[in-house]
């Protein structure tokens, strides 16, 4: 049983069916019939405008959108534990040729209103040092905790009595929204966000995520945005298999229903655990405390996941999963704490 990441999960039986759907002749690269619904079919999930293209990969989607939120000489505020700070290899240097990352502590991997405040108290208003020009938040961040609503609002006053751009790492965007049970405009656009990565593979696609601007800047950063795409080597010729997969994963609501799946599946190992939680159970990561020792007698009972520095591990449910596929595991987790 494999709890390694959602990254390694199979395809919703959904996603295959649109991708065999776009397999006729179309036009190339982004002028297929699939990628002209994408505005259309995300203003209508977010009930605002959107400009909105696809994207190869996670990494890419949040260093294009930083690139147009930010240029070479700027900084981007960050949470220290930030996907785009230790696990993307300098892609944000390199998309926006040069932007600084200003990584921040905090609890869970969240940023705070009064700790970026705090740092931009800190840069001098001069030519010597860098100034920032955006601030990146995940959620659900990368310890599976959640921002609400309100505290997306907070960090997008900040970032608009700044003149700050906002951006947000949604690899993870369907699991939040799923545990938050709000609206997806709730955490985005009415929080002042202006843009958002919104993951697909994570939550049952094969390739591409969706990359979205609100606003009245929307439009101009989308067209920037595709210049990027291009430039960095992430223009499929046959974009239409991409958007396709999109479309099927936020039409029917597809998004949603995986993630709830995901959601629910991680409550059950989160009450297998419950005495190990190093975190709140939010998404669809589990951070627990493990010994070596621990860890060994469960693998060798067949189940994988990965070691989280010394006496730890994570855990990571997906959509294919529910209460009775995962229930070995949780029953594994409470017969340590018995012997």
């Amino acid at each position: 049983m494999h709890f390694f990441s959602d990254n390694a999960t199979p395809l919703s039986p959904q996603i295959m069916a649109a991708i065999a759907g776009a397999d006729r002749a179309d036009h190339g690269y982004d002028g297929d019939g699939w990628s002209a619904r994408l505005d259309g079919a995300f203003s209508d999930l977010f009930d605002t405008p959107v400009s909105a293209l696809w994207v190869s990969t996670g990494t890419a989607a949040n260093c294009i959108a930083l690139a147009t939120l930010c240029p070479p000489y700027g900084g981007v505020v960050c949470h220290e534990e930030a996907h785009i700070a230790v696990d993307e290899c300098g892609a944000p240097g390199f998309f926006t040729h040069g932007a600084t990352l200003m990584p921040l502590p905090g609890d869970g991997a969240k940023l705070t209103p009064g700790a970026v405040t705090d740092r931009l108290k800190t840069i001098r208003p001069d030519v010597h040092q860098v100034p920032a020009r955006a601030i990146s938040i995940t959620n659900a961040t990368e310890y599976g905790l959640t921002y609400s609503p309100d505290e997306v609002a907070a960090l997008g006053d900040v970032a608009k009595a700044n003149g700050l751009g906002f951006h947000m790492d949604g690899a993870r965007f369907a699991n939040a929204v799923a545990h938050l049970g709000c609206a997806p405009a709730d955490v985005t656009w009415r929080a002042g966000l202006d843009a958002l990565s919104f993951g697909c593979v994570k939550n049952g696609g094969m390739v591409g995520e969706a990359l979205l601007f609100f606003g009245e800047a929307a439009p101009a950063r989308a067209a920037e945005a595709k210049r990027w795409r291009k430039r960095s080597g992430h223009l499929f010729s046959k974009g239409r298999y991409l958007a396709a997969q999109i479309l099927a994963m936020i039409e029917d609501d597809l998004w949603l229903a995986n993630a709830r799946a995901a959601n629910g599946a991680a409550q059950t190992l989160a009450e297998g655990a419950s005495g190990r939680l190093m975190h709140p159970v939010q998404a669809n990561e589990l951070f627990i405390r493990l010994t070596a020792d621990e860890a060994a007698r469960l693998r060798a009972q067949g189940f994988d996941f990965y070691d989280w520095g010394e006496g730890a591990a994570r855990l990571v449910t997906n959509w294919s999963q529910d209460a009775h596929s995962v229930a070995p595991l949780a029953d594994a987790l409470r017969a340590l704490d018995r012997e």
